[in-house]
């Protein structure tokens, strides 16, 4: 996958070399808070790549994308529980299972078990 003609992770080691210059050169930022940027950053590569390469992986992408925003938000100073995060996460989960369950199948055949009811006989 190519955007404006450079592969994804080629600008994303551009944009660390230059958030690693900019904070050696005055720009206030910590080592965690460019850690969690960068983390961030190279989520976002990886949803656009499982979106684009349509691989399936698509929804643990964006759940991991999220984690990563709030891994972001953490760092910058938002005060949020355990608890809070946990119910944030939850509600991320949810909305990406409701918006992907139709077109989740899995890898595998279906297993004998599966084709029928053990509570109901075959249907002769």
């Amino acid at each position: 996958m190519r955007v404006f003609g450079r592969e994804p992770v080629y600008i994303l080691a551009f944009v660390a070399i230059t958030l690693k210059l900019s904070a050696a050169y005055g720009l206030d930022v910590s080592n965690e808070q460019q850690g969690a940027i960068m983390a961030v950053l190279s989520l976002i590569v990886a949803v656009i790549n499982a979106i684009m390469l349509r691989t399936g992986a698509a929804a643990a992408a964006i759940v991991n994308l999220a984690q990563g925003v709030l891994a972001l938000f953490l760092a910058f100073g938002l005060n949020m529980s355990a608890e809070q995060q946990a119910l944030w996460m939850l509600i991320v989960e949810a909305a990406v299972a409701l918006a992907i369950r139709r077109e989740v199948t899995a890898p595998v055949a279906a297993l004998p078990i599966e084709q029928g009811s053990p509570v109901k006989p075959p249907a002769a």
